[in-house]
């Protein structure tokens, strides 16, 4: 049910940016009585993310539309593949069309793009995750379509882990602590429920912190013999994560290195749109 709300603020958010209760032009020319019916049609290939969303931005504008999702959620689209249709009041079709279109071509094009890096690695035990580098006021949405593309979901946000990265470590190392004293201090003062993950850009720096009692050593733009070197160092005491330069051309020589997850934060910072038009017929 917070899950639900979260959204609706996001679409009442994006419905009066687009100002859909002052459209000028449909106001103008649309006779409110007028029906009709219109398609929602893929304009390219990709995976399906956001048509719930895009059922609730309609439903948002106008209760009495009918929207009919044809096509289920995470399933492969080509161009011209009608995913849904909807019916009602043309005005209100009309005002709700771009919100609903911009969230389905935003979230289908991050299915999309974290579906290719699955596949890149496919039949290896590392899992792609993505990253905050979000799109501020989305990332709920933006996360939940990582999870369509078949990828996981790093922290939501600053509560979900504890992540000890460069800055926070040289903020306590000019106070004089070593690495293993904050580790026992993240450890100590946190929920005991939660894991302690500490970037290391180094291989010495990622044994350093395995050894201070890490759950997860992040292993932040390390070439990969590093990340071989660092896979075998550890051997199991914690699980290591790749971060930092993965691309589709080389992110399945980062999985055969051994590590157990590759965040991308291209996934949801550089994925390109997947386009969708909305059809009235005639």
């Amino acid at each position: 049910m917070e899950a639900e709300k979260q959204i609706e603020e996001v679409i009442d958010r994006a419905l009066d940016e687009d100002s859909v209760w002052g459209d000028v032009t449909t106001q103008a020319v649309i006779p409110p009585e007028l029906r009709g019916k219109a398609c929602i049609v893929a304009e390219a290939s990709g995976v399906l993310a956001g048509a719930e969303v895009a059922r609730m931005v309609f439903h948002r504008v106008d209760r009495s539309l009918q929207f009919e999702l044809l096509v289920p959620e995470g399933s492969r689209v080509q161009p011209g593949d009608v995913i849904a249709k909807v019916e009602g009041k043309v005005a209100s079709i009309l005002q709700a069309e771009r919100v609903a279109l911009n969230f389905l071509q935003r979230l289908s094009g991050i299915a999309s793009e974290t579906r290719r890096y699955v596949e890149a690695i496919k039949g290896l035990k590392a899992r792609i995750m993505d990253t905050r580098k979000t799109t501020p006021g989305l990332r709920f949405l933006e996360k939940y379509a990582v999870r369509v593309g078949g990828g996981y979901n790093h922290r939501l946000h600053l509560g979900n882990g504890v992540l000890l990265k460069d800055n926070h470590l040289v903020a306590l190392r000019g106070r004089g602590m070593s690495l293993k004293e904050v580790v026992v201090q993240a450890k100590q003062e946190a929920s005991p429920n939660l894991k302690v993950e500490v970037e290391a850009e180094t291989v010495e720096e990622a044994q350093e912190a395995v050894e201070a009692g890490a759950d997860i050593v992040m292993l932040d733009n390390m070439g990969l013999k590093e990340m071989r070197q660092a896979v075998k160092l550890v051997r199991g005491r914690a699980l290591l994560e790749a971060s930092g330069g993965i691309t589709l051309e080389n992110v399945r020589q980062v999985a055969e290195t051994g590590v157990d997850f590759i965040s991308v934060g291209a996934l949801t910072h550089s994925a390109k749109a997947l386009g969708f038009s909305l059809e009235l017929e005639g």
